[in-house]
């Protein structure tokens, strides 16, 4: 068998040319990393977990019209994702102060904010991926307004559905990042559509009951037992790998 040509080495996940034109295959690692690529880690089993949970949601936000890239999963650690032009802001959604916000602004974090509050920031690691404005968008060519448009659209449709998601099964969802890409079908037509992946790694989530962290803030702020908040995550969803089919989410009272 041929050895398949990696696209794209990420901290999370890798990226390999697909099987069919307009395809790729999208591999996730147990790499773990925060403050820039500053820290680095690993959380086992993690890799598994997000392919699971990713699958998930992106499944069940197709089934309410929001257009993504995934395909199908592959394996235990792949999936078959649709290729995209990546647009290079990433759009941060928050519902409670969390984070560099609570750093940023000085406001103690878990406070409730108001409303849904959206933040872009370019993509450029050697930057730090720092905060930016539409008007830096548009000006440095990074997005047309439209995309911004369809972007944040989206991105608040993916907020509402989810919030419900997840406090259906006893978590919060504090904030979270999406990025997303410029897709052409086959007729050479355009649309944005939501890529990457969703999961603890990009999405803060806390215990509804007890705001005990579920992610990846577990491993930045060194609170141990990262492995087990995911695959909590994962078991809430009712997608923790056992060898059997996919499962429905399950229902915290």
């Amino acid at each position: 068998m041929a050895k398949r040509r990696r696209i794209y080495e990420g901290r999370a996940k890798d990226i390999y040319e697909g099987p069919e034109p307009g395809t790729l295959v999208q591999h996730f690692k147990d790499d773990a990393s925060a403050f820039n690529n500053t820290k680095r880690g690993t959380i086992t089993g993690k890799g598994v977990i997000n392919n699971r949970i990713s699958e998930f949601l992106m499944s069940r936000l197709q089934e309410i019209g929001v257009p993504n890239h995934f395909i199908r999963r592959l394996n235990m650690r792949e999936q078959l994702v649709r290729e995209v032009e990546i647009i290079p802001i990433g759009v941060v959604i928050r519902n409670v102060v969390a984070g560099s916000m609570a750093k940023r602004l000085g406001i103690k974090e878990g406070t409730q904010l108001p409303r849904s509050i959206a933040e872009y920031y370019w993509k450029n690691q050697e930057l730090g991926n720092p905060l930016v404005s539409e008007e830096h968008i548009t000006a440095f060519g990074w997005a047309m307004p439209q995309d911004i448009d369809d972007m944040l659209s989206l991105s608040l449709r993916i907020n509402d559905f989810l919030t419900g998601l997840f406090l259906g099964v006893g978590m919060r969802l504090i904030d979270f990042k999406l990025e997303f890409g410029r897709y052409y079908d086959e007729n050479g037509d355009m649309r944005v559509i939501l890529a990457d992946e969703i999961s603890p790694d990009n999405c803060r989530l806390w215990d509804s009951t007890t705001s005990e962290k579920l992610d990846m803030d577990r491993f930045r702020e060194d609170l141990g037992e990262a492995a087990e908040a995911y695959q909590e995550v994962a078991r809430r969803l009712g997608v923790l790998p056992d060898g059997g089919e996919l499962n429905g989410p399950r229902m915290v009272q």
